[in-house]
């Protein structure tokens, strides 16, 4: 009988993910008493909506294959932080997790994570960045330890350090240009191990540089870790913000803190005069963050030397911290660390509550 129940809800996929409940390990128990069936369903989200979802698609999907008597007991989360103050963490060593996510790719979410990561440790905290975009693991580069291989301390490997981090990506571990072709499966277990098996420090905060999208790899993080904040990043195209309200539903139905918003390549600083100007468009993404009561943290505007330091493994923030963009992504970690504060503090944060940190020369309604 548990065979054919635990067959069944096998066609139960989670909303908004392309895996069943079972293949997520949320199906935790399967109690037969006589003609009794009684089923215990953990999810990661407090959702009520996402609960009825998962019973209605489990009852129905029971129902089909003629199994009858079933009891379900579908249980997230019950209050808003329980979930990662109790939860599962795998690296109990970290203090805070920020997960850095994308809709879609080539937003500048890599960027980011490596120049947010670097302005937390200048600010004084001990600090770590996870490259968990298996498929296109860039930071390597960005970090300018492309080719370098991590040390191995007995059965565990050691984080590779850079600008004041600790990093760790599996461009470090393969051989330059190999690719990777593996299953969901795969990419859940190798998170694990990076969360398990690397040598982090005690540290203040992990900086986890997400794939784009909403699947395995955010699900297995926010199952193996108290994941503290989310950090959405996007650019001012509808392209974009359409894929950027699946990233920021995403971190409602995994009941993660939303920090907010940065909209990369909001207008272009000429490297000449130092001017920006208004190129692609700015501020399309505060509809979008009036729409997830959270907020747009910065407008991060095209500067030549993000990319060329991004390619010559030269973090803007580091090397040139008097331009407009490192000064933008200082205040872009005040911020962060304001929203880490408080939900320690607090067990929960209201995102209205902590206003973006304003840098010199940028007017408050462009970061608001």
């Amino acid at each position: 009988m548990q065979d054919q129940i635990k067959s069944a809800l096998s066609n139960v996929i989670y909303p908004g993910f392309t895996k069943d409940i079972v293949t997520f390990g949320f199906v935790k128990d399967i109690q037969v008493n006589g003609d009794v069936t009684a089923v215990t369903i953990d999810i990661t989200s407090s959702a009520p909506e996402v609960a009825q979802q998962i019973t209605d698609d489990a009852n129905a999907e029971l129902a089909k294959a003629g199994i009858k008597n079933v009891t379900l007991n579908v249980a997230g989360p019950k209050m808003p932080r329980e979930s990662s103050s109790k939860g599962k963490n795998i690296a109990p060593h970290v203090k805070n997790f920020i997960m850095v996510s994308s809709g879609k790719g080539g937003v500048g979410k890599s960027t980011t994570s490596a120049n947010l990561a670097i302005a937390l440790a200048m600010q004084g905290k001990k600090v770590g960045i996870l490259d968990a975009d298996i498929y296109g693991p860039n930071m390597p580069r960005m970090l300018g330890v492309d080719g370098v291989k991590p040390e191995v301390n007995g059965n565990k490997v050691m984080p590779i350090q850079a600008y004041g981090v600790e990093m760790m990506s599996m461009g470090s571990l393969m051989e330059d240009g190999q690719s990777l072709i593996w299953r969901g499966s795969m990419i859940m277990k190798a998170i694990e191990q990076f969360l398990r098996d690397i040598l982090w420090s005690e540290l203040d905060c992990l900086v986890i540089d997400m794939p784009p999208g909403t699947g395995d790899a955010q699900l297995t993080l926010a199952q193996s870790v108290p994941v503290t904040l989310g950090l959405t990043v996007t650019t001012p195209q509808s392209v974009s913000l359409d894929d950027s309200r699946r990233s920021l539903d995403m971190f409602k139905k995994l009941n993660i803190p939303i920090a907010g918003i940065v909209e990369n390549m909001s207008g272009f600083i000429a490297p000449d005069t130092g001017v920006e100007y208004d190129i692609f468009g700015k501020g399309t993404s505060q509809p979008m963050a009036d729409e997830f009561d959270t907020a747009v943290i910065t407008e991060m505007p095209i500067e030549p030397a993000i990319r060329t330091g991004g390619d010559e493994g030269k973090p803007i923030v580091y090397v040139a911290p008097d331009s407009e963009s490192a000064k933008r992504y200082m205040a872009l970690a005040e911020t962060v660390w304001a929203h880490i504060e408080k939900i320690n503090e607090e067990g929960g944060v209201d995102n209205q509550a902590i206003q973006p940190t304003t840098p010199p020369g940028v007017s408050a309604c462009s970061t608001s």
